[in-house]
């Protein structure tokens, strides 16, 4: 295997976990906003269904959503990292 074919296979393997950390995130941010639909913002916001409303739940959407997606990222490179040891 030469070089370059080493080289190619680094920036797709870097290509792909760069995707796959993309999907995670968007897909937890995701489930996030779909939870937080049930969440009752009327007891902190006066108008939670207007804009202002529906700009804090996307707000809180990605924030919780970010959160949860790099626990899964994180934790699958440990996994991966393991493989390491033996």
């Amino acid at each position: 295997m030469n070089e370059l074919d080493q080289v190619n296979q680094v920036t797709t393997s870097l290509g792909i976990g760069g995707l796959l950390s993309m999907l995670i995130t968007l897909m937890c941010i995701a489930v996030a906003w779909w939870s937080l639909q049930h969440l009752k913002l009327d007891l902190f916001i006066r108008h939670p269904q207007g804009p202002r409303g529906k700009m804090l739940q996307l707000l809180l959407a990605i924030i919780v959503g970010r959160a949860v997606a790099q626990f899964f990222i994180e934790y699958w490179g440990w996994t991966n990292s393991l493989r390491l040891l033996f």
